[in-house]
C-alpha cells in the first residue's frame, strides 16, 4: 500500500464504485459534501525593495503599506510586516494593532509613543495619555 492517506483512499473506493457527483442515494461512500460557498481567505503579497539598513527599510514599508491603503481600502493595513529577503521568518509587524476599548485598532506604527488612536481622522484615543 503505496499511499493510504484517507483522501486518496476514498477518492479510489468512491470512483472505483463507479459514482459521480448525484450518484449518492444509496452509497456508502460518498465524497464530502460542502455546506456552501468557502468563507474568504487571507493572503499576503510580498513586494521587494532596496534599503540600507533594517531601520530605512521599517520606514519605506510604512510608507508603502500606508499609500496602498490609500489606493485600494480593502487592504488589511494592521498586518502589514517587513522582513529580510531571504529570511520570510523574520518578519516584523508594521503597525501596532493594540485593541481599543470599542475593539477599534491602533493604526500607528509598532513601538510609537504615548497613547493609542483608533484609525481614520481625528480617531478616539485611549491608554496613557486620555
Amino acid at each position: 500500500m503505496g499511499n493510504d492517506r484517507t483522501v486518496h483512499w476514498r477518492r479510489r473506493a468512491v470512483t472505483g464504485l463507479g459514482l459521480r457527483r448525484g450518484d449518492h442515494d444509496n452509497a456508502l461512500i460518498v465524497p464530502p459534501r460542502r455546506a456552501g460557498a468557502r468563507p474568504p481567505r487571507f493572503f499576503t503579497v510580498h513586494l521587494g525593495f532596496d534599503a540600507a539598513d533594517p531601520s530605512v527599510a521599517r520606514e519605506l514599508a510604512v510608507a508603502y503599506a500606508e499609500a496602498l491603503s490609500l489606493l485600494r481600502p480593502e487592504l488589511a493595513l494592521g498586518a502589514a510586516a517587513v522582513s529580510p529577503a531571504d529570511a520570510w521568518h523574520r518578519a516584523e509587524r508594521l503597525f501596532c494593532g493594540a485593541l481599543g476599548p470599542d475593539g477599534e485598532r491602533c493604526a500607528d506604527v509598532t513601538g510609537h509613543p504615548g497613547f493609542h488612536h483608533a484609525p481614520g481622522p481625528g480617531g478616539l484615543g485611549w491608554g496613557d495619555g486620555d
